[in-house]
């Protein structure tokens, strides 16, 4: 089952290219940067990844971050992740990336976009590999920042699938970021936000009449209305959920306490993905195995996962149809 999950062609939606920062990476960018971190060898980096919570999380990626400087080193990080992608079987990647935390440090969109559309061009010529880039906002800042950002970006707009809107969710609602997503629907750009991750099932709610988003990431605290359920069922709106990323923050305890089972019984559009994965647990394979054995899935459940995936990512229908008939296929 493992190689057959291998083989299967996946997409993945829901992955913050910051978070595939490994130790060893993170130590070698902050050497080349001259960056000083806490850490003096690998296994000190791989002790603080113990979380409590998302925010305990967060205190770390931030951390990680700042060993980001040029767009060397921007393609190194993308580069990499997509060939440990590529070795778990995934053919498509929408990569999410934080331009505030970076342009915050003086890093400019020049160095960020440069870097990290060089990486999605070797991969496609390289790898076979398909690709989106999706600028996200941090809902823990200023949204009139946000607004800025967004502006700001207008020279690299035709290189944005789609915005998103990601970091602390709690007391953070999508309310706060209505102007911002206004402007994106405007400009024609697709939107996505997390929601139900930590934050509960109303932000669901807020971020679909808000925001008018076409996918929620996460979304796992839907069930908690009834509701929400049944619309989120009829538009089949697409949940980009992350199982070893919620074990890990703590949304749930063990892996088998995990809401997918019932998302599914209930008819709704679930996909799988990693988040972060350098810090949750591993990649697309590691999410993957881990369901196959908690929950028991067969493959025609897998397939569907799979297929829900690619028809909710942002690539040409001629791609599309491909995977499609790649996943019916293996």
């Amino acid at each position: 089952m493992n190689h057959w999950l291998r083989t299967l062609p996946k997409a993945e939606l829901h992955l913050h290219i910051e978070g595939t920062l490994e130790p060893e990476q993170m130590l070698e960018l902050a050497e080349r940067n001259r960056v000083s971190l806490p850490y003096r060898n690998v296994d000190e980096v791989r002790a603080a990844y113990e979380f409590e919570d998302l925010q305990s999380f967060l205190n770390l990626y931030s951390q990680g971050m700042t060993v980001l400087h040029t767009a060397e080193d921007f393609h190194d990080l993308a580069r990499s992740y997509f060939h440990r992608a590529h070795a778990d079987g995934v053919a498509h990647i929408e990569l999410s990336f934080d331009p505030q935390a970076h342009l915050s440090r003086g890093v400019e969109f020049e160095a960020q976009f440069e870097g990290l559309n060089r990486a999605m061009r070797d991969a496609e010529r390289e790898l076979g590999m398909s690709s989106a880039l999706i600028m996200s906002f941090l809902r823990d800042q200023d949204a009139e920042q946000a607004l800025d950002v967004l502006e700001r970006a207008e020279p690299w707009y035709e290189r944005i699938a789609a915005i998103g809107l990601d970091s602390a969710e709690r007391g953070n609602p999508p309310e706060k970021f209505r102007a911002v997503f206004e402007r994106a629907r405007a400009l024609g750009l697709p939107r996505t936000a997390h929601a139900g991750e930590e934050g509960p099932s109303a932000y669901i709610t807020s971020a679909l009449d808000t925001l008018d988003v076409c996918r929620i990431d996460h979304g796992v605290r839907c069930l908690e209305d009834a509701d929400l359920v049944a619309r989120l069922r009829e538009r089949q709106t697409p949940l980009t959920v992350c199982p070893l990323s919620n074990v890990c923050l703590h949304v749930v305890d063990r892996l088998t306490d995990h809401p997918l089972p019932q998302l599914l019984e209930a008819g709704l559009n679930v996909n799988l993905n990693s988040d972060d994965p350098a810090y949750f647990g591993g990649g697309m394979m590691a999410n993957f195995s881990a369901c196959e054995q908690a929950f028991g899935w067969d493959r025609a459940v897998f397939r569907k996962l799979a297929a829900n995936a690619v028809e909710a990512a942002f690539m040409p229908a001629d791609r599309r149809a491909r995977l499609l008939s790649d996943i019916a296929d293996c």
